[in-house]
């Protein structure tokens, strides 16, 4: 054999080498418990690419419905560049400030066309930062985060909604006031949709502006899509989505794996953020901070997988979180509408239904939710508010399906008055 030749076989081999990796290791098929749909080309292309991120604006001329509620959900709104449309706490002169004792306060404030929150000791200025990320759709509240070149900072005053008041940000003090606590990628991986950043020794987080996707959005979950746009634009007539993920072709620990990422709690990183995606296998990526023994005691503000899972409902059944949440859709406040999803199990059919006389006395079969997983205090987020010493617990609906005497009797009761 001729030395080109031979130089050719061995540039062949090694593509056929390179291309076999590719499918292989790039593009993880379902059989091997991982990405799911990838090896039939129904997942998306290189997900840790930025440039194949296109936000989820451009879904919008396919799936309008879809997009059209999906943009009002908390998930969508869970952060957002800062604005008066979306920073949800008063700059009123008279609602504007967090005390927090006779000498030291903030002041959030409007000045130069943005919005500022500003430190005082003795009337005298400390520290003025401005806000520059919404962080939270104001459901349940916000905090806010500022810039400091390509490094992001949490501010030290947060807003509660139930009470329409500015307090203390979570981990930071109600008696004294500073700026420098540093937002890492973690926190931003489960805020947001995608960003590109590094961790510097002495610097900590680094991110680049220019890649920085806000909201929970549609690529969040289905994955980037640049390469399911380009084909279905170039292939009109194919009806079979295309490089993107769809939770119908996941396995049931998929789809609780893409949740868990985010709602279980403080959990031990194996990999870098925002290397972990929809259809990996979560565990690989990350190790939760708790044992399965202890679920029945896990706060209900982090960590609702794990308390889901501990449920006789969850263990005894396919359920999962797509189970009773509709994520593209804003059903807040909704118990009825969850209630009915109830029923698809807890019916006379193949379920006794509820056995408490006064519940079938009042026919409140509309509202299974505020009993069997009623809004519980917190244990980690302890809120100050303005001028005032006491401390509030949050109160956030359990994810633990079960009976709750003390809930019941309190609902009942607020039903009679």
């Amino acid at each position: 054999m001729t030395a080109p030749k031979r130089h050719t076989i061995i540039v062949l081999a090694l593509a056929l080498v390179i291309y076999m990796a590719n499918i292989m290791w790039v593009r993880p098929a379902v059989r091997d418990g991982t990405r799911a749909g990838m090896a039939d080309g129904l997942g998306p292309g290189n997900a840790h690419d930025s440039n194949s991120y296109v936000g989820s604006a451009a879904c919008a001329s396919c799936h309008k419905d879809i997009y059209a509620t999906h943009i009002h959900t908390a998930h969508y709104l869970d952060s957002r560049p800062a604005s008066g449309e979306f920073i949800k706490g008063s700059f009123d002169k008279k609602h504007n400030r967090f005390t927090y004792n006779s000498k030291m306060e903030a002041v959030m404030e409007k000045k130069g066309g943005g919005f500022y929150q500003t430190a005082y000791f003795n009337g005298a200025l400390l520290e003025s930062e401005s806000i520059d990320i919404v962080i939270g759709s104001g459901r349940k509240g916000q905090t806010y985060l500022y810039w400091d070149g390509d490094r992001l900072f949490q501010l030290p005053v947060s807003y509660y909604t139930p009470l329409n008041s500015w307090c203390n940000s979570p981990g930071y003090p109600t008696n004294l006031i500073y700026f420098n606590k540093q937002v890492r990628s973690q926190c931003i991986e489960c805020h947001g949709t995608y960003a590109r950043t590094q961790e510097q020794a002495g610097r900590g987080t680094i991110f680049d502006k220019s890649v920085l996707f806000y909201g929970i959005d549609c690529e969040r979950c289905h994955g980037a899509g640049a390469e399911h746009i380009a084909f279905h634009a170039a292939h009109p007539d194919e009806k079979t989505g295309r490089y993107i993920l769809n939770a119908a072709r996941m396995s049931r620990q998929q789809r609780l794996d893409a949740c868990a990422l985010c709602h279980s709690g403080l959990r031990t990183p194996l990999q870098p953020p925002f290397t972990f995606n929809v259809g990996d296998s979560l565990d690989n990526y990350s190790t939760p901070g708790y044992v399965a023994d202890s679920v029945g005691v896990l706060d209900v503000h982090a960590n609702q997988y794990g308390l889901l899972t501990s449920s006789k409902c969850f263990r005894s059944s396919q359920m999962d979180c797509s189970s009773c949440h509709n994520v593209h859709v804003n059903e807040v406040n909704s118990p009825q509408v969850y209630s009915t999803r109830c029923m698809n199990c807890h019916n006379d059919a193949n379920h006794s239904s509820c056995s408490m006389p006064a519940v079938k006395q009042q026919a409140l079969y509309s509202n299974c939710i505020d009993c069997h997983m009623p809004a519980l205090p917190s244990r980690k987020i302890m809120l100050g508010l303005s001028g005032t010493d006491s401390l509030i617990q949050d109160l956030v609906r359990t994810h633990r399906i079960g009976i709750y005497p003390a809930s019941s009797k309190g609902y009942l009761e607020n039903r009679r008055k």
